[in-house]
Parts: structure tokens; C-alpha cells; sequence
């Protein structure tokens, strides 16, 4: 359960935004001043903090200047009733996440909370290399040096674990639980039947048979 602080000093408001991130599941704790949301942000027990800028005691502009200067990387998302294109460029710079002012719509303020809490994707792979072999998983074609080489579906997948693997050893019962999914028989000979496409295919050099333990992609030269 991610949890949330409210540094909110309008009781109307926070009360709006707490009853509705409860009730979607969030945990949230609520505070109304400056050092207060400082001092809890701090203590690392919280995944985002929605500041309100015109907060007592020190504004939502100085907490997120302190919290920043003091390498807290929590998402912030900044509400305020100032909707300037100045105080919008100084909040962001400032280090917030987000910008959102009042009045604004709980719908689109969940959306941006459940945003920021969504960690980044990794950058997917599009090409699978290995000692000369190369696998665009885009348009779905190999290459062995300069020369293009037509792959079955089911070969595809196979060269496609192997170059996930690249010099590691799988056995014949990983290979067919990748491949061939849950409808594989255990004592089906088909890996061998594929490797041995694939050597045809791609170099016999490449898919190296270890006697009762697997096969593993070597580098050609």
C-alpha cells in the first residue's frame, strides 16, 4: 500500500483529497503546516507528498527547496490556488513532480498520484546480439553477419533464449517450458529436432551439445 502525506492547511481540502485516496487504497497521513511536512517527508516513511504552496510557518516553495537540497527524491506533486505561469515554472524548477492548481478535479488528481508512483519501464531490447548473431525482435528476423536468415516461429523463439542466455547452459527441459509453453512432453526429443535446424540455419558451431546436461550458445568467431 503506497503511502501518501497531505501538507494541506485548508481542512476542506485535505479532508477532500484524504477521503478520496483512502477510499482507492492509498495509506495517507495529513499535516498543515511548513516544518511539519518538512519533518514527516523526512523521515522516509512516504512514497509522494502533495504540497500545498501557501502553507504556514514555511511555504510549500521552501519545503520542496529544503527537501531537495537535502537529497529527498520523494515525488511532489504541488497544489496551490496560484495559477501564474511564474509560480507554475517555479514550482517545477523548484524539484516538483507535478503541478496542479486549485480548484481541480479529485479524478485528475488520483490519475497524476497513481503517475508518479508507477516506477519508469525499463528501456526494452529490440535487437538480441551475440558473437555475430543478431535477433530483431521488431520484424522479426536474424542475421548471421551481412546475410538474412528466414526463421519458424518456433525457431525464432528458440534462437531468441538462447541470445537471453548467451553462454549459459539450458537444459533441454527449460528450453522446452520457454518454447513450447505448458503443452510440452517432457520426453519429447523436439529440442533436438530444433537445435539441429538452427545449426543448419545459423552454424553448427553456434549451439553446443553438453551430454546430459543441455546446450549453450557459443561465441563464433
Amino acid at each position: 500500500m503506497a503511502r501518501i502525506l497531505i501538507a494541506e492547511d485548508e481542512p476542506r481540502i485535505s479532508s477532500f483529497i484524504e477521503k478520496g485516496l483512502s477510499a482507492n487504497g492509498f495509506a495517507v497521513t495529513t499535516v498543515a503546516d511548513g516544518p511539519s511536512a518538512y519533518d514527516y517527508a523526512m523521515t522516509g516513511g512516504f512514497d509522494l507528498m502533495i504540497l500545498d504552496i501557501g502553507l504556514p510557518g514555511m511555504d510549500g516553495f521552501a519545503v520542496l527547496s529544503k527537501l531537495r537540497h537535502d537529497h529527498n527524491p520523494m515525488p511532489v506533486i504541488v497544489l496551490t490556488a496560484r495559477d501564474s505561469v511564474q509560480d507554475t515554472v517555479a514550482g517545477l524548477e523548484g524539484g516538483a513532480d507535478d503541478y496542479m492548481p486549485k480548484p481541480f478535479r479529485f479524478e485528475e488528481l488520483l490519475a497524476r498520484v497513481r503517475l508518479r508512483l508507477t516506477p519508469a519501464r525499463p528501456t526494452e531490447l529490440t535487437v538480441l546480439s551475440f558473437g555475430g548473431l543478431r535477433l530483431d525482435l521488431r520484424t522479426r528476423r536474424a542475421r548471421v553477419g551481412d546475410q538474412t536468415v528466414d526463421l519458424s516461429a518456433r525457431e525464432f523463439a528458440l534462437v531468441e533464449t538462447f541470445l537471453r542466455h548467451p553462454g549459459q547452459v539450458l537444459s533441454r527441459e527449460q528450453l522446452l517450458s520457454q518454447v513450447w509453453g505448458y503443452d510440452f512432453d517432457p520426453g519429447s526429443n523436439v529440442v533436438d529436432v530444433y537445435v539441429r535446424y538452427l545449426r543448419r540455419k545459423l552454424g553448427a558451431d553456434r549451439f553446443v551439445t553438453l551430454r546430459g546436461m543441455g546446450y549453450r550458445l557459443e561465441e563464433v568467431p
